[in-house]
């Protein structure tokens, strides 16, 4: 644990891009601020931490092609899978960023267990439900946990979900602390 808390001390990177806003021309419904600089490793450094420092260039390479923030993309990972590239959920969703079949297809990911594809077919996706729902990250964030048509079917809100309800704030809450990478 030293050795890694060592060799990433002092080390910041900063926010680069900011959360993709939606390009559908009507204001956002939900304003996000610029994220701070990405600090350097907490002093308590566990698996997710490691994990996401192996993927970190990967991250920040599909941010940069999708235009959806490197921070967006580890916490909506972090959330689903712990950095766990070989992740599967009791439903099927698969990978880093836990792709359902049909969204791994809808967006050309071929093998979900590519940490690039999957990480690029999240990221696509995630751009797509924020242009959607006019870059109202908490709506795109129910749609990526429930999918659009239930988010659709709540009337534009968050769904009844329970698993929906606790996972948008579980993102939101990683989006405002610092990467651990």
């Amino acid at each position: 644990m030293v050795l890694v808390t060592g060799a990433a001390a002092g080390v910041a990177v900063p926010a680069g891009a900011q959360i993709y806003a939606g390009t559908s021309g009507s204001p956002p419904l939900a304003a996000v601020a610029a994220a701070p600089p990405i600090a350097a490793l907490p002093a308590v450094a566990g698996p997710d931490a490691l994990r996401a420092a192996q993927f970190k260039p990967m991250i920040q390479r599909v941010a940069q092609e999708t235009s959806v923030s490197p921070q967006l993309l580890h916490a909506v990972i972090a959330v689903e899978s712990g950095y766990d590239a070989k992740a599967v959920s009791r439903k099927g969703a698969r990978g880093l960023m836990q792709l359902t079949p049909g969204t791994a297809q809808r967006f050309g990911v071929r093998n979900v267990f590519d940490p690039m594809e999957n990480v690029r077919g999240g990221a696509l996706y995630l751009k797509w439900l924020l242009d959607r729902f006019d870059g109202d990250l908490r709506l795109a964030l129910a749609g990526y946990n429930a999918g659009e048509n239930e988010v659709v079917r709540a009337g534009y809100r968050i769904p009844p979900i329970k698993e929906t309800r606790d996972y948008v704030p579980k993102v939101l809450a990683k989006l405002s602390r610092p990467t651990p990478i």
